[in-house]
C-alpha cells in the first residue's frame, strides 16, 4: 500500500519541481541587465540618478560585482559593472548616499559557501537532468508495457491466508473427486509407476454461486503448490493471435513451476464452439481455443501441470476441448441440500455474533435453492442489519429480513397505497396461504406472508419444503398450479373483482402446465416429449423451442394447457369457499400486522387469534397437541398440559 502511495506521489512532485524550475528561468529570463562602464556609474552616481546600488565581491580577485536600479529604469531593469573598488569609489558612493538617499547594500561573498554554490550554479542543471531522465523512462516504460500485450496475464496465487477443504463445506462428493489430483500433485510418481494417467483437466460445471473457485483455490492449498488462475475473457484481445501467445506464455510459467495447477474461470468466453454462426466466427477465439487444445495435449508435453476450468454454459464448449485428453473429467456442483447449506452456514458464521435463538438447522431448512454465494450474502444482510439497529448480536428478524432482501430487494416501506389496494393485496396473498395450508401435500408449509412491497411485488407469500426432493409428482404440481391462482381466486371470490396482480403467478402456472403437456408427459396426449428448450449457441439463452409436432397437435396442446389451468382454478376456488373464514381471518390480520410469520400462521389456524392476543396457558390440551404437533416437538402425544406449554415456550 505504501508503495502504491508512493508511485502515485511521484508524478506530482516531478511535475512540481519542473514547474519551479521553469518559473525560475522564466523570470532569469524576463529581467533585463545592462552592463554599462566605470565612469558611466560615476557619473550616474554624482548625478543622483541611482535608486538602488548593491556591492558583491567576488572571492580570489580584487574585482567587485556592482549591480543597482537608475531612475529611468523600467520594472526588472538593472544595471551591472565589473570594476576594483577604489577608496575614491567608495568615498563617492558614500557622499552620493548621504546627499541623495538611495538604497545601498553589501554582500557576503557567495562562492565562499559551498551550498550556496550548488543551490546557485548546480541545482538548476540537477533539476532539469532529472526532468528529462523521468520523462524519458515513462516513455521507454510505456513502449514496453505496449510490446508485452503477449504476456500470459495469469495471476499467480501468493496469498498467505491458505484454501483448504476446511473452507469447502457442504460438497463432500466434490472434494472426493478432486482428492486424487492432490495426491498426485503431492507425489505424482506414485501414479507413474503404475502406469496411470491423471486428467490433465478437470471441468467443474454448476451453477453460480456454488464454489467452483473455492473448489479449485482448496485443491492448490491442500497441494501445497503454485496455483495460476486466470479469466477466460483475458485471453482475448483486439489483436489476432495474442490469446494464443498468452496461452503459450501461461504454460511455460507453468512448466518452469511443475507440479502446478492452473486455473481458468469463465472457460466459455474462449472455449465455445467453434463454427461460423450468426455474423461469422472470431478468428481470434478460434485462435486461443486452438492453442489452449495443443497445449493441454498435443505433441508436448505437460507433465505435472493439471488445468482446472469452471463455466455455467457446458452446453457452448468445443467437443474437442470435452475429449479424453483434455478436459476428460467433469465434476458437476449442485446447490447444497439442506445438510450442505447447515455447514456452509456454519462456516460463513465463525466471525459473526449470533443470538441463541438463531440456529443453523432452521435458517437452512427455510434456505432451499440456495448457493453458498447466496447464504454468505444472507448472513452478511443480517450483520448490516444488525448493525444499523444498533444491537450487539444478530437476531431471527435480522436474518429473516436479510433472507427477504436476497429474495426479493429491501422493503419498500415509504411507498403509500390506499385502504382499497391494501386490502386488496392482503386477500390476494391470503388466497395463496389458504391454498398451501390446506393441500394435501404436507411436504409443503407456508412460511411467511407480507403485504409490504420488494421489488417488483406489492406482497409476496413465501413457502418452505419440510424435506429435499429430486422429482416432483404430478399431484405436487398441480398443487403448485392451485397455490399460485389462489391469488386470483381469493380476489375474484371477496372482493367480486380482477386486478393486474396475478400477472406473474399466471406466468409461472402456465410455464408449469405446459411442461407438464410437452416435456414430462402428464397429459391425456400420452407420455411424449412434444418440446423442449433450445439453447442456441450463437443466438442467446431460449431464443427458441424445438417443436416436434404438427399444428393440430399444437392445438391439443393448447387444450390440455387450458384444461389443466381451469380444473385448478375451479379447485382452488373450491378450497377457498371451503375456508372463507380463514381466508378473511389471515386477510383481517395481515391488513393489521402487514407481516405474518409461520409461526403466527399456524395460531391462526388452530385458535383464530395470534400468540399475542391469546396467553398459550388458555388453551385446550388438544390445541396444545395441534401446537406441538406443528413445532415437531417429539413424544408431545405422551406429555402433559404443563409439560407441552413448556416444551412450546421453549421452541
Amino acid at each position: 500500500m505504501k508503495q502504491n502511495v508512493k508511485k502515485g506521489l511521484l508524478p506530482y512532485i516531478m511535475l512540481f519541481i519542473i514547474i519551479i524550475t521553469v518559473v525560475y528561468f522564466f523570470n532569469v529570463m524576463n529581467q533585463k541587465v545592462n552592463n554599462i562602464t566605470y565612469n558611466n556609474l560615476l557619473e550616474n552616481i554624482g548625478e543622483g540618478k541611482v535608486e538602488e546600488l548593491t556591492i558583491t565581491p567576488k572571492s580570489r580577485s580584487a574585482i567587485y560585482e556592482i549591480t543597482g536600479r537608475l531612475d529611468n529604469y523600467k520594472e526588472k531593469e538593472t544595471f551591472k559593472v565589473m570594476m576594483p573598488l577604489t577608496d575614491e569609489v567608495i568615498e563617492r558612493i558614500l557622499d552620493a548616499e548621504e546627499k541623495h538617499e538611495f538604497d545601498f547594500n553589501t554582500n557576503a561573498d557567495p562562492e565562499g559557501s559551498s551550498f550556496m554554490l550548488i543551490l546557485i550554479n548546480v541545482l538548476p542543471i540537477m533539476l532539469l537532468i532529472g526532468a528529462t531522465f523521468f520523462i524519458v523512462s515513462r516513455q521507454i516504460g510505456g513502449a514496453s508495457k505496449s510490446m508485452d500485450f503477449g504476456r500470459s496475464r495469469a495471476k499467480l496465487n501468493v496469498n498467505n491466508k491458505k484454501v483448504t477443504f476446511k473452507n469447502v463445506a457442504g460438497l463432500v462428493e466434490e472434494k472426493e473427486e478432486v482428492s486424487e489430483l492432490i495426491d498426485f500433485l503431492k507425489n505424482p510418481k506414485k501414479f507413474t509407476k503404475m502406469g496411470a494417467r491423471i486428467p490433465k483437466g478437470v471441468l467443474l460445471v454448476g451453477s453460480p454461486g456454488t464454489g467452483k473457485t473455492l473448489l479449485a483455490r482448496a485443491v492448490a492449498g491442500e497441494a501445497n503448490v503454485p496455483f495460476y488462475y486466470i479469466s477466460g475473457s483475458e485471453f482475448v484481445e483486439l489483436f489476432v493471435g495474442v490469446g494464443a501467445s498468452r496461452v503459450r506464455d501461461m504454460f511455460k510459467q507453468a512448466k518452469n513451476n511443475a507440479p502446478c495447477l492452473i486455473f481458468i474461470d469463465e472457460i466459455d468466453a474462449v472455449g465455445r464452439q467453434r463454427g461460423t454462426g450468426v455474423g461469422g466466427g472470431h478468428d481470434e477465439r478460434e485462435q486461443t481455443l486452438n492453442q489452449l487444445l495443443t497445449e493441454m495435449d498435443g505433441f508436448g508435453e505437460n507433465e505435472g501441470i493439471i488445468v482446472i476450468a469452471a463455466t455455467n454454459r457446458p452446453d457452448v464448449l468445443d467437443p474437442a476441448l470435452l475429449r479424453p485428453g483434455r478436459f476428460d473429467r467433469r465434476i458437476v456442483v449442485n446447490l447444497p441440500d439442506a445438510k450442505g447449506r447447515k455447514e456452509i452456514l456454519e462456516v460463513h458464521a465463525q466471525n459473526k455474533k449470533l443470538s441463541s435463538n438463531v440456529t443453523f438447522k432452521y435458517i437452512a431448512q427455510r434456505t432451499a435453492g440456495f448457493s453458498g454465494a447466496d447464504l454468505e450474502n444472507l448472513l452478511n444482510e443480517a450483520a448490516l442489519l444488525a448493525v444499523r439497529r444498533g444491537k450487539e448480536r444478530i437476531s431471527l428478524s435480522e436474518v429473516d429480513e436479510g433472507m427477504d432482501r436476497v429474495l426479493m430487494g429491501p422493503a419498500k416501506k415509504s411507498i403509500k397505497y390506499s385502504e382499497k389496494d391494501k386490502r386488496s393485496t392482503a386477500i390476494h396473498e391470503a388466497g395463496h396461504a389458504v391454498i398451501g395450508i390446506k393441500s394435501p401435500e404436507e411436504s409443503v408449509a407456508v412460511q411467511k406472508i407480507t403485504i409490504i412491497p420488494r421489488g417488483m411485488a406489492g406482497g409476496y407469500t413465501s413457502f418452505f419444503e419440510k424435506e429435499e426432493k429430486r422429482h416432483v409428482t404430478k399431484t405436487e404440481l398441480l398443487e403448485n398450479i392451485k397455490m399460485l391462482l389462489g391469488g386470483r381466486a381469493a380476489q375474484e371470490l371477496i372482493l367480486g373483482e380482477k386486478t393486474t396482480g396475478a400477472v406473474n403467478d399466471f406466468e409461472r402456472a402456465t410455464k408449469i402446465a405446459r411442461a407438464m403437456v410437452t416435456e414430462y408427459g402428464m397429459s391425456d396426449l400420452g407420455p411424449l416429449q412434444l418440446e423442449h428448450r433450445e439453447e442456441s449457441i450463437f443466438l442467446g439463452r431460449d431464443y427458441a423451442k424445438t417443436k416436434n409436432f404438427s399444428d393440430q397437435v399444437a392445438l391439443e396442446i393448447d387444450k390440455e394447457v387450458r384444461k389443466i389451468i381451469n380444473e385448478c382454478y375451479d379447485g382452488a376456488i373450491k378450497t377457498l369457499k371451503d375456508n372463507k373464514k380463514l381466508l378473511e381471518l389471515i386477510a383481517d390480520k395481515l391488513v393489521e400486522h402487514e407481516v405474518l410469520t409461520k409461526e403466527q400462521i399456524d395460531y391462526l389456524v388452530i385458535r383464530g387469534k395470534l400468540p399475542e392476543e391469546e396467553q398459550i396457558e388458555n388453551l385446550p390440551l388438544k390445541d396444545l397437541k395441534k401446537l406441538a404437533k406443528v413445532e415437531e416437538i417429539k413424544d408431545y402425544s405422551t406429555m402433559t398440559k404443563e409439560e407441552l406449554i413448556k416444551a412450546i415456550n421453549k421452541r
